[in-house]
């Protein structure tokens, strides 16, 4: 059978990853008992403070496929390329990360791995023809994804209509090609890690996708969008004739991010 490991990041979750690891963990475990797909969920708890550890463990007791790393330092990036890391020492063939919330079903997922074919990679996208996503989003929030779309096509020069929703697949042979490039902890990593697949000529595959959006999101674009567009100028002066600017372009970073946190501090 195929080997596949899901990444699960886990940022005080103690609300929402129960729920995420029950309904994972019965779709997976069922393909598993027909002879389709091995499988291992493996959640990176990171930075947290509420009880995410002790309900991973209560999993784990019923379901061996569930493992768990615990990290002090926080990001989404960090998270998954640390579960990344710890999936490539096994014999995983296909690698891949899904947030928490449960916004992208094990079906969907699971959509991924049927149709990754010969494709370096499967990217769930919301933006297509075929996909549905319950409730619908509102105007402004449609808006604010084109633009920062928009903002990465030209940047970037990359050809995905969505590249931040939370559910990815990838072949062991791209993973491994790019894990020692990937340094984004936070504000644009999903952006990092194609644009290095991309660069070292992995085809990645847009699929449609069943999304819905969760409450509890810990994402506010009005405060994280400034920071995923300037760290999105930083990947691309990193890779461009000008990278020694981006010791100075650090610096100004740093004093932006310095300055927004003492205005929601003061506000």
């Amino acid at each position: 059978m195929q080997k596949l490991s899901i990444v699960m990041p886990a940022y005080n979750e103690e609300r929402r990853i129960g729920a995420a690891l029950e309904v994972y963990s019965k779709f997976f475990s069922g393909l598993k008992k027909e002879n389709i797909l091995d499988y291992e969920i493996l959640v990176v708890i990171n930075n947290t403070t509420d009880h995410t550890e002790e309900i991973v463990k209560g999993f784990i007791t019923e379901d061996g496929s569930i493992k768990y790393l615990n990290f002090k330092q926080g990001g989404k990036g960090f998270a998954v390329i640390e579960g990344f890391k710890d999936a490539l020492k096994r014999n995983n063939e296909l690698v891949g990360f899904v947030d928490a919330d449960l916004a992208t079903p094990p079906e969907a997922f699971y959509d991924l791995i049927t149709k990754i074919g010969n494709y370096g990679g499967a990217i769930a996208s919301r933006y297509i023809p075929g996909s549905i996503v319950n409730p619908k989003p509102t105007i402004q929030r449609i808006i604010a994804s084109r633009i920062f779309n928009l903002f990465i096509r030209a940047i970037l020069f990359m050809p995905y209509r969505d590249t931040q929703c939370g559910a990815k697949l990838f072949k062991r042979k791209a993973i491994e090609s790019v894990i020692s490039n990937l340094s984004m902890s936070q504000w644009a990593f999903d952006v990092e890690l194609l644009y290095h697949l991309r660069k070292k000529g992995f085809v990645i595959k847009e699929i449609p996708t069943r999304w819905s959006d969760k409450e509890y999101s810990k994402i506010h674009f009005a405060k994280a969008g400034p920071f995923m567009a300037l760290s999105i100028v930083r990947l691309r002066l990193l890779n461009s004739p000008f990278k020694s600017f981006v010791k100075v372009y650090n610096k100004m970073f740093d004093y932006y991010k310095n300055q927004k946190a003492l205005s929601y501090t003061t506000a």
